[in-house]
């Protein structure tokens, strides 16, 4: 900046963080090709705390210089369920025109609107407009807090001249960055009526940086090499700390089965009248059917319907389906594919049901569609509430609401009874190795460790321990204003979690037998998916310790969304705790000889 114009440099650290919520836009000129002095498309989008990334408002719903006809743009579908509402922005940037000092209006504040000014200054506002399809970020005003405890003293300006500087390569646009001019604020500090321009300038620079990587350093400045190698650094300690746990318990564990393994043999060799225990004395019970068994099987198959989905997301992800500024394909995504995958959750509930003898196939095939939609759609009623409440653009639209029970009811659940009538007929019988008794062997009183919840915190602690680092960068993407990049860190995260959690249930089940407690079923479940209840309270961690979110909305969105991804969490986990479960007691039954 030249002369009086200085460089604010919270600007400077808003275009490397303020990259929540990013979507990629369609522009007007679909080849981004522009002769000298056409117009190029920019859109303002939203206005918002900086710390409270799910509370966002309207441009426009700031007293800013409202055109007499403010023309909407058509979005799609991820980008409305990112909150984003575009709109044409009252500057005109035509291509490769500088302007100096160009006036956008002049405007008389009353005192409500000099209020609202002031309200978002001392909350740290933000505003994102798309340029080309190029996302950019700046604040709205600056507070003067320093050395002055006591709230009264602060003073609140609001930057009246904005400048952008934009680089071009022939014919494209490559870059904008938006600066701010701190010899032209507005003191917003009391109430009073006052007449001011807006103002804003130009100044356009030829890079040599081609078109194809102008989206680069949205990725690059997310996270720098430095933090990049203590990212990978992390992990893989933390892994290998992990997997050498995992290894020396399951060393344990293999010792023990074939202790387990010579015993039972020499004992069948001995007296035939010697008394059985351990695992193998209750044989005819273990495969006995659990109770619920509809429920159980709905969460089966809404456990497997949810794996499939991420998998289906983390490979989306790795071919660069989901690149940085374009995150309203994430929430397409999502929407999409959990419809189409609706058929493996009905094909695997009503299967598994029928497996079990279960006879009402239908009610089972409702209760599985409904188990994690029920109390997803609660949380989004009562949260797109609240939004409304605070004419927040995070607000659904009535249009995109019909869209979504429209994709459910003729996608998701047409899809969904396929699939339940294909399980139905599938014909399948339950894999028992051994007769079960007619009548069930009482369980012995066993020690208060040996209860369900503290078998269910043993177990989601590992899981946990192998996923906590990576949670973080996670949190401040979906929560904060980083860029999450490293997709392949998060497969292997996700392939090491997988892993972990189905050796710990396992373990814990090979106890419980030893201990000739045959309820297993529903232990090896609730076991596998108690690491869903340790990220939510990390969640709790993160909203207090790492964060600055505050606001009854803000934290309603967290705590809300969060505890139906915890939610998917454990459905997903338990469903890989129970099938590695079911393999192993069918293995070591399979192994020895019963009666």
């Amino acid at each position: 900046m030249m002369g009086s114009r200085k460089l604010d440099p919270r600007f400077a650290v808003s275009l490397l963080l303020l990259c929540v919520g990013v979507t990629g836009v369609i522009s007007g000129a679909g080849d981004h090709r522009y002769k000298p002095e056409e117009p190029v498309p920019l859109y303002a989008n939203k206005v918002g705390p900086f710390h409270n990334p799910s509370e966002t408002y309207r441009y426009f719903d700031l007293p800013f210089c409202t055109p007499e006809h403010v023309k909407d743009k058509p979005e799609a579908l991820g980008e409305v369920l990112n909150g984003d509402r575009l709109v044409e922005a009252p500057y005109k940037l035509n291509f490769r025109t500088d302007l100096d000092a160009k006036s956008v209006c002049r405007k008389k504040l009353t005192k409500d609107d000099v209020a609202k000014f002031r309200d978002a200054v001392s909350k740290d506002y933000y505003f994102q407009m798309y340029y080309d399809d190029l996302p950019l970020w700046g604040f709205i005003g600056k507070a003067e807090k320093e050395g002055k405890d006591d709230p009264i003293d602060h003073k609140y300006f609001l930057y009246r001249h904005i400048h952008f500087e934009i680089l071009y390569n022939s014919d494209r646009v490559i870059e904008i960055s938006v600066h701010t001019d701190l010899s032209s604020l507005l003191d917003v500090t009391e109430d009073r009526e006052v007449e001011l321009e807006f103002l804003y300038s130009a100044k356009w620079k030829e890079t040599e940086t081609p078109f194809e990587k102008r989206m680069e350093k949205y990725s690059q400045s997310s996270i720098l090499p430095h933090h990049l190698e203590v990212h990978w650094f992390s992990i893989i300690n933390s892994c290998v700390t992990v997997l050498l746990l995992t290894g020396f318990l399951a060393t344990i564990l293999m010792r023990v089965l074939k202790n387990d393994f010579v015993k039972y043999s020499h004992d069948e060799e001995s007296a035939e009248d010697q008394e059985e225990s351990g695992w193998k004395y209750i044989h005819g019970d273990v495969f006995r059917f659990p109770k619920n068994k509809s429920l159980f099987a709905a969460c089966l198959g809404s456990g497997t319907q949810l794996f499939a989905l991420t998998i289906f997301i983390i490979i989306l992800a790795l071919v660069g389906v989901f690149y940085p500024y374009n995150r309203g394909a994430l929430f397409t995504a999502l929407v999409v594919i959990y419809a189409l995958t609706s058929g493996i959750a009905g094909y695997t509930a009503s299967s598994f049901y029928c497996q079990l003898e279960g006879s009402n196939w239908v009610r089972n095939l409702i209760l599985t569609g409904l188990l994690f939609c029920g109390p997803l759609f609660l949380t989004f009623c009562f949260l797109n509430t609240v939004a409304i409440f605070y004419s927040s653009t995070a607000a659904l639209p009535f249009g995109t609401i019909l869209v979504i029970l429209l994709i459910w009811t003729l996608v998701t659940f047409p899809l969904l009874v396929l699939g339940g009538i294909a399980g139905k007929n599938s014909k399948s019988s339950f894999d028992a190795p051994v007769r079960t008794n007619k009548y069930a062997r009482e369980i012995p009183i066993l020690p208060w460790y040996r209860n369900v919840v503290p078998q269910m915190a043993m177990a989601g602690f590992l899981p946990f321990s192998a996923i906590y680092i990576e949670l973080y960068y996670i949190f401040a993407s979906v929560w904060g204003h980083r860029i999450y990049t490293i997709y392949s860190i998060l497969f292997v995260v996700f392939g090491i979690l997988l892993v972990v959690t189905a050796f710990i249930t396992v373990a814990l089940t090979y106890f419980q037998l030893a201990a000739e407690d045959h309820e297993w079923w529903w232990r090896a479940y609730l076991c596998g998916g108690s690491t869903g209840f340790f990220v939510y309270g990390y969640c709790l961690y993160y909203y207090y310790a790492r964060s600055d979110m505050s606001g009854f909305m803000q934290t309603s969105f967290f705590f809300g969304y969060m505890a139906c991804i915890c939610y998917a969490f454990f459905l997903l986990l338990g469903m890989i705790g129970f099938r590695a479960s079911l393999l192993f007691v069918r293995h070591i039954y399979k192994s020895i000889k019963c009666e």
